[in-house]
């Protein structure tokens, strides 16, 4: 069968395939479960835990997860055990230690809970099968150290390294084979000498130390608070594009690199805007509610549901958690929906721009601060102006932008998260902070030690700014609250009411490493206002609103410089910025650079201590390995692809051109129109054939560049081969806007897009 045909199956079998259909579970009186009913029961959660166990276990192990004891091998024991019987009761047959090395993904290894017991009788030893799963198994395993990213921190020969199990949060059983199921336990992973080789070890790390240092400054500030720990919350949007299974399978690129590296637009796309927020599609929509009952099952609360802006591109969004409970839902949520997406013959593409032309996907991280009494620190009330706990908590979040912008620059960086950045549909490279009028004119009210203006619209003369109420002179609609900020869907980082969206994420990187480097950097901000804080009191114990409000004035005119409330699409906003001195990091080799800078690693390494040198060292050499990887990958599929697949289809589509006139020539036609196609696809062939030769010479000065460092690798990557791989495509994508259809033989955007 030829590349056309398979094209052409692929698409009627995408039309005429048999849906999956899925039962909803069902009361025993035959009416729908409700989610509340379904939603955990396949994690092991506090309250089961505390059923399962006597109760001085449980009150030890809530001693050791609030981290006032270790656990002993006696609560361990029990542990173990309890769990064991409860997944075994679902399918279990299987444990593994469920962990995040730097790789963007989880990992896992299975061991059965299956044991011999050997038995020493008269005739001889007699080995007797039994189900066992220890406290020591429960709280560790040993998955080898050398083959996961490491940094040179281990070497193949050095492959000891630890799983341990993560207590804050829950253990949870997945299906897996046959009808079993598999019990996950959330782990860190660390070295033979106790490196952090994973994404989670430096989040709770981050969350720790940030929790010391905002317990401290809220019970400085409100001492009969009596805040004993703070913690941090996410809420992580989801993007992501689905498309048929068979025709995916026809893209080499996609799959290999995850997004299309040759590719033409149809003629509609996402130009008439009428996507976003559109009818989900059938086989989408059945695919979208099978995740969300695996996700209710796995105690993950999604929220949300809709087209995203992109055809056949889509976002769900969860109920904010704890932050690193948040991230062990956002992989979770992956995972899961990879597998059903596949059940329903699709294929789900967390790449960030897996599609040139249309917008391509984030995760935008939504991030707040809570304390253990349920109050929100970035909550501004009705009267931010006099909320001076929370003014001081935003001041540390710009604080921290201002001094540590190019750290959250690296912490989104990537080869692929590149294509997207400041391409008109995602927050640009340089880091500003949006906080609407209202806020702007609260803090220079305050700086200028003067009342607050009073906000009016003229268009909306009912719009009042202190009750926020917004009538829009309809008598059949009801007036209706207004957020106290609005959007700028153009801000890296935006205040969103009582929250900050971190909105330059990638779609498919974990949001382990963001959410650090936002707690690191928030904790050096939060330090330094506490200090300033303490110097302006003196000798009192609790500051004064004086003594607040100086400190407030002077933290206002610091971070006045990374407040930004216009188009950061705009070159105006580059020229601005440049003059304010906020940097303009455009590549991502130039951003990994500033991990080991001097003061953004005293910061990360001595003040707030989440990274050791050599952890902060290792990251650095593995996020310029990996980009200089991925492109790589990238270059040699390409190289491929236009050998192998599109050069011959573009050399059979200029012969049929030629043997056509040929013929028409001896019967004396007119060769007109077949010598215009010929001339117009062979220059086109001939500069294919120069890029794609120049594409080689640049994997070559490459492949030359690799000795002299990790950087200066990854830095030829997108200096040389980058481009390279842009011209080919240029080439490539001219070429098929004319050579005809059942000559092309891979699955055109139009069939990608426009078929689910």
């Amino acid at each position: 069968m030829s590349a056309f045909e398979l094209r052409k199956s692929a698409l009627v079998s995408a039309a005429t395939g048999e849906k999956r259909e899925i039962q909803y579970p069902r009361k025993p009186d035959g009416k729908p479960k409700y989610p509340s009913e379904i939603f955990g029961e396949n994690v092991f959660t506090l309250k089961t835990m505390a059923k399962a166990l006597p109760k001085p276990i449980f009150a030890s192990f809530l001693k050791q997860r609030r981290g006032r004891q270790n656990l002993d091998k006696t609560t361990a024991d029990s542990i173990a055990h309890a769990v064991r019987v409860w997944a075994m009761d679902r399918g279990a047959t299987h444990y593994t230690h469920w962990f995040q090395p730097q790789t963007g993904s989880t990992a896992e290894k299975h061991d059965a809970f299956l044991s011999l017991v050997t038995n020493f009788t008269p005739g001889g030893e007699e080995a007797t099968p039994i189900d066992l799963f220890s406290g020591s198994q429960l709280l560790q395993s040993e998955p080898d150290a050398s083959s996961f990213p490491s940094g040179g921190m281990r070497t193949t020969f050095e492959a000891r390294g630890y799983t341990i199990w993560d207590t804050s949060s829950s253990m949870f059983v997945q299906k897996g084979p046959n009808g079993t199921s598999i019990l996950y336990i959330p782990s860190v992973y660390i070295s033979y000498n106790g490196d952090a080789l994973d994404e989670k070890t430096v989040l709770l790390r981050s969350n720790d130390v940030l929790s010391r240092a905002a317990t401290e400054l809220v019970n400085l500030l409100e001492p009969e608070s009596h805040v004993s720990h703070v913690y941090t919350t996410l809420g992580t949007e989801q993007e992501f594009f689905l498309v048929d299974r068979k025709l995916y399978s026809l893209r080499p690129d996609l799959k290999i690199t995850g997004r299309t590296l040759v590719g033409q637009l149809p003629p509609r796309h996402q130009q008439l805007e009428d996507h976003y927020f559109g009818r989900i599609p059938s086989r989408v929509m059945s695919a979208i509610s099978e995740l969300e009952l695996e996700c209710l099952r796995l105690g993950i609360p999604i929220k949300t549901r809709h087209n995203e802006v992109a055809p056949a591109q889509f976002e769900v969004a969860p109920i904010f958690e704890e932050a690193s409970v948040a991230v062990d839902h956002n992989l979770l949520t992956m995972d899961v929906l990879h597998k059903v997406a596949h059940r329903h013959n699709l294929r789900v593409l967390y790449h960030e721009k897996p599609f040139k032309g249309v917008n391509g996907s984030g995760k935008h991280c939504n991030w707040a601060i809570a304390t253990d009494r349920g109050e929100n620190l970035l909550d501004p009330t009705v009267r931010p102006e006099t909320n001076y706990r929370f003014i001081i908590f935003l001041l540390a979040v710009l604080r921290a932008l201002q001094e540590h912008a190019p750290l959250l620059r690296v912490a989104i960086s990537s080869s692929s998260n590149e294509h997207r950045l400041g391409a008109q549909e995602a927050p640009p490279a340089i880091i500003s902070a949006f906080l609407g009028d209202q806020l702007n004119e609260v803090l220079d009210a305050i700086e200028e030690n003067r009342p607050l203006k009073n906000f009016s619209v003229p268009q909306f003369q009912s719009i009042k700014v202190g009750g926020t109420v917004l009538d829009v002179k309809v008598s059949a609609l009801p007036h209706i609250s207004r957020d106290l900020t609005d959007r700028n869907r153009t801000s890296p980082f935006a205040f969103t009411g009582n929250k900050f969206e971190f909105r330059a994420v990638g779609s498919k990187q974990s949001p382990s490493f963001p959410v650090t480097v936002l707690n690191c950097a928030v904790t050096a901000a939060i330090h330094e206002i506490t200090q300033a804080l303490r110097t302006q009191m003196g000798d009192k114990v609790v500051p004064s609103d004086e003594d607040k409000l100086k400190v407030i004035r002077e933290y206002i005119k610091q971070t006045k410089g990374v407040r930004f409330e216009g188009d950061n699409y705009s070159e105006e906003w580059v020229t601005e910025a440049a003059r304010r001195g906020l940097p303009n990091i455009k590549t991502a080799p130039e951003a990994f650079t500033y991990l080991i800078k001097e003061k953004h690693m005293d910061m990360l390494t001595k003040e707030t201590g989440i990274f050791s040198e050599g952890e902060l060292r290792s990251r650095y050499h593995i996020l310029n390995e990996r980009y200089a990887k991925d492109v790589i990958i990238e270059a040699e599929t390409l190289h491929a692809l236009i050998g192998q697949q599109i050069l011959p289809a573009a050399f059979e589509y200029r012969k049929a051109l030629a043997e056509s006139a040929a013929a028409l020539s001896v019967l004396k036609v007119e060769l007109g129109p077949e010598v215009d196609a010929l001339n117009e696809v062979a220059p086109l062939v001939q500069t294919l054939q120069r890029e794609h030769k120049k594409l080689a010479e640049a994997l070559t000065q490459l492949a030359d560049s690799e000795e002299h460092g990790a950087n200066k690798h990854a830095v030829t990557a997108c200096s040389t081969v980058v481009p390279a791989i842009a011209r080919v495509r240029e080439a490539a994508d001219a070429l098929e806007a004319i050579v005809a259809d059942k000559y092309w033989p891979l699955p055109k955007y139009t069939e990608l897009l426009l078929t689910i």
